[in-house]
């Protein structure tokens, strides 16, 4: 078994133009000082990475890697969660997610699909030149607005829009392999990979890619209700990434998963700072090392109540002492036999 590594901080809510925010050594200082040993890098902010860069130059990557272990700390892995979103986006989120492009590129869905695609090729090649073994993404959307069965949805609808995901996303994932770097979707509402069930859709659609893996997120589950101790049982093995991300669900007789329109705050279901939910981080934590998981343990900030810093202090503690340094020998040792072939026969009675 492996112990996993962390803790480690997604920088997305974090990035801002106010220091110590706006810069790589500000952010990694910040990080530093509340006992964070590793980051999880967003690639749309060239104050932090230039992605394309990073891609084309060992160097300049070689440099990225210095600055931030100079402060202590690891690029734990890269995200392109707002570009793996533009791979696939149905035209009903044409304007919503237009935002997440160049300005070049907005109104122009076939562009911003090319540069995504492109970014992710970017990404590859950066991870492999950042000496990364894992990215997290998005995987986009065909089929969101189709989730609830009513009207009834057209025979095989569910099937061509998985059909059509893989065909996008099979030479991203081929260009990921040939870099030796897993592509960790988030399992997230809005996206075509949303629960075991979709993931399965998907995993089948791109025959099996050894590269398609999860970045697993518990508070997503607990959002829809789903088993998410369970998940870990199921798909531990493809399970590369991790963000510990608290939530909690507090349904009332007027609303429920679907949260009638309320906001963050007033949802039955919503987000909250490690260790104000309702997540079971203990077995969580127990299980991933059962199953030797080697990657970092991400702390995202999504809450709706507590100031980020303060989250930010107190998930790197929480964090820590979650993670399980894990055993190098049976507890029971003391009252170990010695291998004797000839013992096991006579006990075995032959």
């Amino acid at each position: 078994m492996t112990t996993m590594q962390g803790p480690a901080v997604f920088l997305a809510q974090f990035i801002s133009d106010e220091a110590p925010f706006n810069s790589l050594e500000g952010i990694c200082q910040w990080a530093a000082n509340l006992d964070f040993k590793g980051i999880q890098i967003p690639t749309l902010d060239s104050r932090f990475i230039d992605l394309k860069k990073a891609a084309e130059s060992k160097t300049y990557a070689d440099e990225l890697t210095g600055i931030v272990a100079s402060y202590g700390l690891k690029i734990s892995e890269l995200s392109t969660h707002l570009q793996g979103q533009l791979v696939a986006v149905h035209p009903a989120y044409d304007d919503f997610f237009d935002g997440f492009a160049p300005k070049a590129l907005r109104g122009n869905p076939k562009a911003r699909q090319e540069w995504a695609v492109q970014q992710l090729h970017y990404a590859a090649k950066a991870s492999q030149n950042l000496g990364l073994n894992a990215h997290a993404t998005f995987s986009g959307s065909l089929l969101w607005q189709y989730f609830h069965p009513w009207p009834q949805r057209p025979p095989g609808l569910i099937e061509d829009g998985f059909k059509e995901l893989a065909k996008r996303w099979m030479p991203i994932l081929n260009e990921f392999d040939k870099n030796g770097v897993d592509v960790c979707y988030e399992i997230h509402p809005g996206e075509d990979l949303f629960d075991g069930e979709t993931y399965e859709m998907f995993l089948k659609a791109v025959n099996n890619h050894e590269r398609a893996c999860i970045l697993y997120d518990p508070s997503h589950f607990v959002l829809q209700q789903l088993d998410y101790i369970q998940y870990i049982d199921f798909y531990h093995e493809r399970i590369k990434a991790f963000h510990v991300k608290d939530a909690e669900f507090n349904p009332t007789g007027k609303q429920g998963t679907f949260g009638g329109y309320q906001s963050w705050l007033n949802r039955a279901g919503r987000y909250r700072s490690p260790g104000d939910g309702q997540i079971d981080f203990k077995t969580i934590f127990s299980k991933l090392a059962q199953y030797d998981y080697k990657g970092w343990a991400v702390m995202e900030w999504e809450c709706c109540l507590k100031n980020q810093e303060d989250g930010a202090r107190e998930g790197a503690e929480f964090i820590k002492k979650h993670i399980i340094k894990v055993t190098d020998k049976a507890f029971d040792d003391f009252a170990a036999v010695e291998t004797n072939s000839q013992l096991n026969r006579k006990n075995l009675g032959i």
